[in-house]
């Protein structure tokens, strides 16, 4: 295998194996099929910043991610009985993530939902910045166009674009999350990629 191989063709960047943090998830979800509340918690602690992050870009904005992001932990432990490792253990909570967002965001879409920008002091789990003020602003700028873009993209582009570009995933367990076929995930990023161009040209 050449150095090529590993390489990227999405432009959305490389991804890990991830092999060992895997076999920890699993060790505990094992333990959590166990009624091991212990084990739960460290699970949850050990995914909810991941969980959280992505579901503030699946759902285009922040407000209702942290009800949703319990939500998902609620699937877990009322599924804890059923799980088994057939798949890596993140692939199995972000295509329960994907159903909770698919639902909200089409209970939205018929309630006429709009998000609105939240303000600074509404934001989590960001920390004080001490960087030049100016640096700063164009940076949480930049931030919101890129959110903006990928809210605008249909969902399962913009799913396929946050799995591979923020979690790093292979295409293989997009594929799984999505329920389709890898040159699917591949075509998706592709249009993907085409549209965020256009629409993030002006920061390019």
């Amino acid at each position: 295998m050449t150095p090529q191989d590993h390489e990227p063709t999405d432009g959305f960047g490389t991804t890990g194996s991830g092999s060992d943090d895997n076999a920890q998830l699993v060790a505990l979800m094992r333990r959590v099929r166990e009624d091991d509340e212990v084990a739960f918690r460290a699970l949850v602690e050990a995914t909810e910043d991941r969980v959280y992050g992505t579901m503030v870009k699946m759902l285009g904005g922040f407000e209702g991610a942290e009800d949703l992001a319990q939500r998902v932990y609620l699937r877990i432990w009322q599924a804890r009985g059923r799980y088994e490792p057939t798949a890596k253990f993140t692939t199995w909570m972000f295509s329960i993530v994907r159903r909770l967002v698919l639902n909200e965001r089409r209970g939205r879409a018929r309630r006429g939902v709009v998000f609105r920008e939240p303000s600074a002091e509404e934001r989590p789990h960001e920390g004080k910045v001490s960087e030049d003020p100016s640096t700063t602003a164009a940076a949480g700028e930049l931030a919101r166009v890129i959110e903006n873009a990928l809210a605008g993209l249909p969902e399962d582009q913009r799913t396929a674009v946050v799995l591979r570009r923020y979690e790093e995933m292979p295409y293989e367990e997009i594929a799984s999350v999505l329920e389709t076929t890898v040159p699917a995930v591949k075509s998706l990023l592709f249009r993907a990629r085409q549209t965020l161009r256009v629409k993030l040209a002006a920061w390019l």
